[in-house]
């Protein structure tokens, strides 16, 4: 079973198998039903419950649907979990006012994680669009 510490960081190792498997039944189980996400990068998406974090994934996987995140590094303090990771995968949706491209996205990322009860109830997550928005040649 191990300490609640390890129990959290396996919590968020689960999170990232459901997302990059779309399994999104999966995370009836990993995820709170009145979850939060705080997203400075898409500051037009609100995420608060489960149901708007399944619709958000389900998005993001019509816009990039070989996506795949992976993990860097993964620290846990007290109910906390922080993740440092990069997010690589092929545009072929419109992502807002820019139109598919086909062209592959890798940039890094950063989030922590708030467990309450044994599932994620709240994350922050931030990223640099511009970067991300280079790396598809949206922006020079």
């Amino acid at each position: 079973m191990g300490t609640p510490i390890e129990q959290n960081k396996r919590l968020i190792q689960r999170f990232w198998e459901a997302m990059n498997n779309r399994q999104f039944e999966a995370l009836d189980d990993i995820i709170a039903g009145d979850v939060v996400r705080h997203c400075q990068a898409t500051p037009d998406i609100e995420v608060r419950s489960l149901d708007q974090l399944k619709d958000f994934l389900r998005q993001d996987t019509d816009v990039f649907p070989d996506s795949i995140q992976t993990i860097t590094y993964l620290v846990a303090e007290d109910n906390l979990v922080a993740v440092w990771a990069t997010y690589e995968g092929t545009q072929m949706g419109a992502m807002g006012p820019f139109p598919p491209k086909g062209a592959r996205a890798q940039f890094d990322f950063a989030a922590v994680f708030r467990v309450e009860n044994g599932k994620i109830a709240e994350w922050s997550v931030t990223w640099d669009n511009m970067a991300m928005l280079r790396s598809l040649g949206h922006h020079r």
